[in-house]
C-alpha cells in the first residue's frame, strides 16, 4: 500500500494515469505534455510499475505503457468505502 500512495502523491504521476486513461503511450508520447526530462518521466513510469497502477509492453524498439484497471479499480473502490464509511457516521 505504501507504493501504492507514493505513486498518487505526485500530480506528474496522476496526470499520467489520467492520459494513459485515454490510450496506451510510449515515454516519448507522454513526455509531449510534461516539461520534465525523459529521464524523469521514467523515473515517474517505474514509481507507477511498482506500485502496480502502469504496465508496460515492448513494441518495436518503443516501450507502450497501459493503465492497469484493475488495480487501478481496486484502489478507487478502496477509496469510496473509505468516503462512505465516512459519511455513514
Amino acid at each position: 500500500m505504501n507504493n501504492l500512495f507514493k505513486a498518487l502523491s505526485d500530480p506528474n504521476r496522476r496526470q499520467i494515469l489520467e492520459l494513459l486513461k485515454t490510450k496506451d503511450m510510449s515515454v516519448k508520447e507522454l513526455q509531449t505534455y510534461f516539461s520534465i526530462t525523459q529521464e524523469a518521466m521514467s523515473h515517474h513510469l517505474s514509481v507507477l510499475k511498482k506500485a502496480d497502477l502502469v504496465s508496460d509492453e515492448r513494441k518495436g524498439q518503443f516501450v507502450f505503457y497501459s493503465l492497469n484497471i484493475s488495480v487501478f479499480e481496486e484502489v478507487m473502490n478502496y477509496f469510496l468505502s473509505l468516503y462512505h464509511k465516512r459519511n455513514e457516521n
